[in-house]
């Protein structure tokens, strides 16, 4: 049982800059006993409520340095105070702000909410076993306008989806990874490395992108890439759900449309899923 949702704004000032982080937070507990369940005792159980203030509490007293620490905190914070609590598990997702700059020069208090992806982090821990930390990315929404392509697939009587060797790749990422042991991790520096790698195996160099064969693939190189790239990881979960954009047919309407106009298929829509982990 626990508390969902907990939604709150920590500021914290140096000087006259001002730095934010706005969180929502799930924190939940699994007790020593289930009387409380079979026996309507509610001696053990610590009320929802209280589970809030705990968590208002600590980022007040801790801030919250990253989002993997805070979580962390508030595991370490359940097993160090309550003999009863045996197993904790708490989600921290955080509202994207990011600093405003005027002719590029950093706003000490003004902040611009950007939808460029959701970070997230989980972290959970049974009584005298390890803390486990999960962190990811989630609602990025990736899009590249050719070098993808999806060719020489199974077909029978109900195939009726054409090859293409040039089609638009588009979809909506979702990322998670754990780090195994848990150690004195940056992890607001390991985070944004994953997410350069992710921007980097899905998009390809600059000038000239990289072929995509299929959805699966990309999930595949952006997996292949951060495992490469980042060594506090040691699994990794993506899934891509797809945009799929069909040409509009504008014969009768005099002109002819080389993907130039077309529109987006809502649904249904397919997903590519896939863990990755190491040896």
């Amino acid at each position: 049982y626990g508390k969902n949702t907990i939604k709150f704004l920590r500021l914290h000032k140096e000087g006259k800059k001002h730095f934010v982080k706005e969180v929502e937070v799930c924190a939940h507990l699994r007790l020593t006993s289930p009387q409380e369940y079979l026996e309507g005792n509610n001696s053990l159980v610590i009320p929802t409520d209280t589970i809030k203030n705990i968590v208002l509490v600590l980022a007040k007293k801790n801030g919250i340095p990253s989002l993997e620490q805070f979580a962390i905190d508030i595991c370490n914070h359940f097993m160090t105070t309550f003999c009863q609590v045996a197993y904790v598990k708490t989600y921290v997702q955080e509202v994207p702000w990011q600093r405003l700059h005027e002719d590029g020069v950093p706003h000490i208090h003004s902040f611009i909410c950007v939808p460029d992806g959701i970070r997230f982090c989980e972290a959970e821990q049974c009584r005298n076993g390890p803390l486990i930390v999960f962190a990811g990315i989630k609602d990025l929404k990736l899009m590249k306008t050719t070098q993808s392509g999806f060719e020489g697939f199974y077909k029978n009587e109900h195939t009726t989806l054409p090859e293409r060797h040039d089609r638009i790749l588009c979809g909506e990422l979702f990322c998670k990874w754990s780090y195994g042991e848990c150690k004195d991790f940056d992890f607001n520096c390991i985070w944004k490395k994953i997410r350069e790698c992710i921007l980097e195996a899905f998009a390809g160099p600059p000038d000239c992108g990289e072929y995509s064969p299929s959805y699966q693939k990309t999930v595949n190189s952006i997996q292949m890439h951060i495992l490469s790239r980042v060594s506090q990881v040691q699994v990794i979960e993506v899934v891509l759900n797809n945009t799929f954009y069909n040409v509009v047919d504008m014969k009768n309407l005099g002109l002819t449309n080389d993907k130039e106009v077309l529109v987006p298929v809502e649904a249904p829509y397919g997903s590519c899923a896939c863990t990755l982990g190491r040896k």
